[in-house]
């Protein structure tokens, strides 16, 4: 079988693994790249875009790919509802791999928003807040004025930040607990704001900020299309081996 795996969350690096101990199944993974030095996986892996919707389906009839497991990050709304059209157009075996979002424990402080621009209407100016959203959409958070913005992102900064106020933070995960509790301390942070991503190893900057009593802006996940959902690696495995 020939597959193809859309890559860019923890999950997917997972089943590349397993896939790399699988000489039956012929698996090439697909990252787009958002950080300059990404992980390579054990599987075959092109790095970079497809060059659309039209450049992606001409590299699955080209390529010979008989099914697609999407395990891009949650957010990936764009690349997510494009994958799935075009499979389907193509009567193509697709399923959507996407882990579960977090929910809050006794101590949390959360607000969910639909929008980044919403977290204006709950931050106070005066505030530090600290961007753990990565610095793609930044832009959208350009209403926050009077406040100290910090956003942490893996790869150091070739443009300056988007809008006054802000400054860029380097560091690439994973984090521990600890670590985000000295931080967070150090930068005197009054609000976290976070992509409701899910997964546990990126969950310790949302412990760190209940240890420390921080308010957290949580932004809800897009709605993902009308697809086969996979919500763990086991399942994704037995599915694809149902395409066997």
């Amino acid at each position: 079988m020939r597959m193809l795996l859309l890559a860019g969350s923890g999950e997917a690096r997972r089943v590349a693994d397993r896939l790399a101990e699988m000489p039956e199944v012929e698996a090439t993974a697909s990252i787009v790249g958002a950080t300059r030095s990404p992980e390579l996986l054990e599987i075959p892996t092109r790095i970079g875009g497809f060059g659309g919707a039209a450049g992606f389906a001409a590299y699955i009839r080209q390529s010979g790919t008989q099914c697609v497991l999407d395990a891009t990050h949650p957010f990936a709304a764009r690349i997510t509802a494009r994958t799935t059209k075009i499979c389907r157009e193509l009567s193509l075996p697709h399923a959507i791999l996407c882990r579960p979002g977090w929910t809050p424990v006794a101590g949390d402080d959360w607000t969910f928003i639909d929008r980044e621009q919403d977290a204006a209407s709950l931050i106070p100016e005066g505030a530090t807040v600290f961007l753990g959203t990565g610095p793609l959409g930044l832009a959208s958070f350009a209403n926050l004025t009077n406040r100290r913005i910090i956003c942490r992102r893996i790869d150091p900064p070739g443009d300056a930040f988007p809008f006054s106020g802000g400054e860029y933070l380097v560091g690439r995960p994973p984090f521990s607990v600890e670590d985000e509790v000295a931080l967070f301390q150090k930068l005197s942070v009054d609000w976290l704001v976070v992509k409701n991503s899910g997964g546990e190893p990126s969950r310790t900057k949302l412990d760190a900020a209940r240890n420390l009593g921080i308010k957290v802006a949580l932004l809800n996940r897009p709605p993902l299309p009308e697809a086969t959902i996979l919500t763990s690696v086991g399942a994704a495995l037995v599915w694809l081996e149902q395409q066997r």
